[in-house]
């Protein structure tokens, strides 16, 4: 098992990374105005303006948004989105893996997820047929992949995650998930969280000998 370090450096160069990515959009965002029309933001507060009075929805700007002639761009720079927030994810993999070999299998399928869920997401938009549609193709294909380690779950419930958010035009929401995650991951690493039952606070709640490794 790989030991916990420092976290010092890698997480002032992730905090480095993100401020960077921030920076670069709010920078250009300001610098061309009329770019604004093609990122996928503002997502979350369109979806809930919708109305909500029927079974099937109606359609929202979101969905006109990625209809529209300007639709394939606004899906690009979605994706784009998507894999630059899954980066910081696959080092914090790096990291905390457990495995003595990490998993090229496995990494390159957290980094591609995300842009195959954002481009699911804009296919699906508000229509129950297609959402239905996609349940049945997804259950007709068995993954015969198993998971190495029960966290490495974790990495793929992020990876969709940041894909939705990516997806719906929400890539503030994408940007915190990937950020919060990767953040507490590197601390729960660092503190190896759980590892023992030492130390008084630990044994008081458990009622449990510092010592004591079975029940």
């Amino acid at each position: 098992m790989r030991k916990s370090g420092g976290i010092l450096i890698p997480l002032s160069i992730i905090v480095v990374y993100y401020v960077a990515i921030i920076g670069a959009v709010v920078l250009l965002l300001n610098r061309f105005p009329g770019i604004e029309h093609y990122f996928p933001v503002g997502g979350v507060e369109d979806l809930a303006a919708s109305s909500t009075d029927s079974f099937e929805p109606v359609y929202t700007s979101v969905e006109r948004n990625i209809l529209s002639p300007t639709g394939p761009i606004r899906l690009f720079f979605s994706c784009v989105g998507a894999v630059l927030l899954t980066i910081p994810v696959s080092w914090v993999y790096f990291m905390t893996s457990r495995q003595t070999r990490i998993d090229q299998s496995f990494l390159q399928t957290i980094m591609i997820l995300p842009v195959v869920v954002t481009g699911i997401s804009m296919i699906v938009l508000n229509s129950l047929a297609l959402a239905f549609s996609l349940a049945g193709v997804v259950a007709a294909v068995r993954f015969r992949f198993s998971l190495a380690q029960p966290s490495d779950a974790m990495y793929i419930f992020v990876a969709i995650a940041i894909g939705l958010g990516s997806g719906i035009g929400a890539l503030g929401v994408a940007t915190v998930i990937s950020f919060v995650f990767v953040v507490t991951t590197m601390v729960i690493w660092r503190l190896e969280y759980g590892k023992t039952l030492s130390g008084p606070f630990l044994t008081m709640l458990t009622r449990r000998d510092g010592g004591e490794d079975d029940y």
